[in-house]
């Protein structure tokens, strides 16, 4: 006889493209799916009230999608899952399957304490166009270096979208402290208007963005455009997933779409590297600067955190992320390099600091960009390339509208002025610090520690 299948939704927040909701309609039949989103308290509580809040956002639009009968629950899924299964009679546990250190170790946890009670647990699909640890060099190890990656990535193959299944849908019920702590979030006053969410959302912004494609490859560094596809906060949650992306570009031609192309291989090939070396989540993957001297986070972290450094484009992207939980990844890179270069301290208090905020905050993009700039990573950026915070601000945000809209104390700075305020004398007369460090002096700072690691035996327990 069909017993229900519950669908454990987590980073496949949407209905369509879903294989693991069909694999779960398949299992039930008659007997129905009862979808479910389980809050873990570890990780909420790690959240900042912009993620928090676009979370929440999601998670009402993808029970609408769910004829509103998605059930949210709270507390430990290996706690939760089973106790669900017990007082639905579900027969089994469907999942996308995930390949995150902590997604897989709690997902081997609950399948195991399922099983035991005699309920299958079944992990169909990925949150990736191509699974982590499928694309293998000819000899069948890891690829180390991101342009080999790539090609072997665009000529393995990858599967059309999933057929959208009809499945009859049953409501377990929702904890009371789920709609406390979802309550709570979407009660946070958020000081900019957050994206669209959900699958709705997320459909509607790759249409827009298609219509701009054509621009990307140019204008995807100026943080004072519309320039990027800002489908990152999306792909983070599965609203949408990658495989319905690269279907849609299949055929287009042209360097936007090349470009777009090669940032989502990007996305799958840091996943790949987080999967094979799940310890470069939080330590250094290449340990060739394991003796480089960082200094301990003080105030000058805390002004870099405020958005208060004195140096306008660094100070423009912290204060954006503070109050809107995104910006762009040209300035995720000059933001990282200032931290890591210029105020010496180990990447992984930046990538906290990111992930707490980020509405897009993916633990594998996230934590090897910020090596790729910290030079700790792979394809990593030499350690002697130090952004200039001043010439990136000039380069990539030339009349200092991007700076205005975040720093309103240099609102009253024309042009590429906002850049420079020391440069003009009304520059400092609305509030705005002076720049908390002199960049050439900790630029040759930062080289010449990178030199005494360097001269250094390395220690046989690198960071």
């Amino acid at each position: 006889m069909p017993t229900p299948a519950i669908l454990w939704l987590r980073r496949d927040l949407r209905r369509h493209d879903h294989p693991a909701l069909g694999a779960a309609t398949a299992a039930a039949g008659r007997a129905g799916v009862l979808p479910v989103f389980v809050i873990d308290p570890t990780l909420w509580e790690g959240c900042g009230p912009v993620r928090r809040r676009w979370l929440a956002d999601t998670l009402r639009v993808t029970s609408a999608l769910y004829d509103d009968k998605l059930a949210i629950r709270v507390g430990d899924p290996r706690d939760v899952l089973p106790a669900l299964a017990a007082e639905t009679g579900a027969g089994s546990v469907h999942v996308t399957r995930e390949t995150t250190p902590f997604g897989a170790r709690r997902d081997a946890e609950v399948a195991e304490r399922l099983r035991s009670a005699g309920v299958d647990f079944t992990a169909t699909g990925t949150p990736y166009a191509i699974g982590p640890g499928i694309v293998r060099t000819q000899g069948g190890t890891p690829f180390q270096v991101f342009t080999p990656f790539s090609r072997a990535w665009r000529d393995h193959g990858r599967p059309a979208p999933a057929q959208d299944p009809k499945p009859t849908l049953h409501d377990a019920g929702s904890h009371p402290h789920a709609d406390e702590l979802l309550s709570a979030a979407t009660e946070f006053e958020l000081a900019e208007p957050l994206p669209d969410a959900g699958e709705p959302g997320a459909l509607a912004r790759w249409s827009d963005f298609l219509e701009r494609l054509d621009d990307y490859d140019t204008d995807r560094d100026r943080p004072d455009l519309d320039g990027t596809s800002r489908l990152s906060p999306y792909l983070k949650l599965g609203a949408i997933h990658p495989r319905t992306l690269l279907a849609d570009l299949a055929g287009r031609q042209g360097p936007g779409a090349e470009k777009f192309e090669t940032e989502l291989a990007w996305r799958e090939f840091y996943a790949d590297v987080l999967h094979h070396h799940p310890r470069s989540a939080w330590h250094d993957l290449r340990d060739g600067l394991a003796v480089l001297a960082y200094d301990d986070p003080g105030e000058q972290v805390d002004a870099w955190r405020a958005g208060r450094t004195g140096f306008p484009i660094v100070d423009a992207g912290m204060r954006q992320l503070a109050r809107t939980g995104w910006m762009a990844g040209r300035v995720r890179m000059i933001t990282a390099s200032f931290l890591t270069k210029d105020l010496h301290v180990w990447w992984p208090v930046g990538a906290r600091h990111f992930l707490d905020h980020l509405i897009d905050g993916d633990l594998a993009s996230n934590n090897h960009g910020w090596q790729w700039v910290a030079g700790t990573g792979t394809d990593a950026a030499p350690y002697f390339r130090v952004f200039n915070p001043i010439t990136q601000g000039i380069r990539f945000d030339p009349d200092g509208a991007y700076v205005r809209r975040w720093v309103p104390e240099l609102a009253h700075l024309p042009g590429r002025a906002a850049h420079e305020p020391w440069k003009h004398d009304d520059g400092y007369d609305h509030g705005y610090p002076e720049p908390i460090v002199d960049h050439a002096a900790e630029r040759r700072e930062a080289l010449a520690r990178y030199d005494a690691a360097k001269r250094s035996p390395q220690p046989r327990n690198p960071r």
